[in-house]
């Protein structure tokens, strides 16, 4: 195994393979059960990365079926060794571009399609020096819309897309999502705490959907000793699961 990769512990019998070039952080916990996934999705995870997402997906109550999708070969490889690791088969890694996809894509069948997108659009910002992290930051090799145009290839009618994003971004994020027929349906907000502005939203759109977007009420990170009790419950801090 490469020196550079470290296994990081999910849960008893599931590990992710980390690096320098992939890694993750709160978001992908955060979306992950934001999503409120079933054993009987058929989920896909574009820009999967590490896997981090489908491997948190796969601790309990895991979809029969994930596909996790990432255009860079080093991502997919950090991914095989997470899934061998934990002894998973319910992962299928799949190395491709989400512009157009990959043969044998199951095209209108998924129930739940999941990505922690790029937040910065292209030129935007300072990027980072690793080619691997510039990719997942910034909007290099796809776009919002690049997203929200494979997810609704993908997604059967009334199927859902969820994603996270900075709430700089929520304009492009509706709009991108309207003009792939999915209708946003259901947007969070995540801060710290109560009197800071959120640095995170979470939002899930339906294909073919109706308009109405419901706003659910604010996820905080803090509480009164160290994480609130909702993160705890995220982060399995509590011994409670999901």
């Amino acid at each position: 195994m490469n020196d550079n990769y470290s296994f990081e512990k999910l849960s008893d019998t599931v590990w992710v393979c980390a690096s320098e070039d992939h890694r993750f952080g709160t978001d992908a916990f955060l979306l992950t059960d934001f999503t409120a996934y079933k054993r009987n999705d058929l989920v896909c995870e574009l820009g999967t990365g590490c896997g981090i997402i489908s491997l948190i997906m796969s601790r309990e109550n895991a979809p029969s079926k994930i596909y996790a999708v990432d255009i860079q070969e080093n991502a997919i490889e950090q991914l095989k060794l997470g899934i061998e690791k934990s002894g998973l088969t319910n992962i299928e890694p799949v190395c491709a571009d989400l512009k157009v996809l990959w043969d044998d894509a199951p095209l209108g069948r998924c129930s739940l399609v999941v990505c922690n997108p790029p937040y910065k659009a292209a030129n935007a910002g300072i990027e980072s020096a690793l080619t691997s992290q510039r990719i997942a930051r910034h909007e290099i090799l796809c776009n919002i819309y690049d997203v929200c145009k494979a997810a609704s290839k993908l997604l059967k009618f009334g199927g859902r897309l969820c994603m996270c994003n900075r709430p700089e971004r929520l304009g492009d994020v509706i709009s991108a999502m309207k003009e792939a027929d999915i209708e946003p349906k259901l947007l969070r907000f995540v801060s710290n705490t109560p009197e800071q502005a959120p640095w995170l939203f979470l939002i899930e759109g339906k294909k073919g959907g109706k308009p109405y977007m419901k706003v659910a009420p604010q996820l905080y990170m803090q509480g009164e000793d160290g994480y609130s009790d909702e993160v705890k419950k995220i982060y399995r801090l509590t011994g409670e699961e999901r």
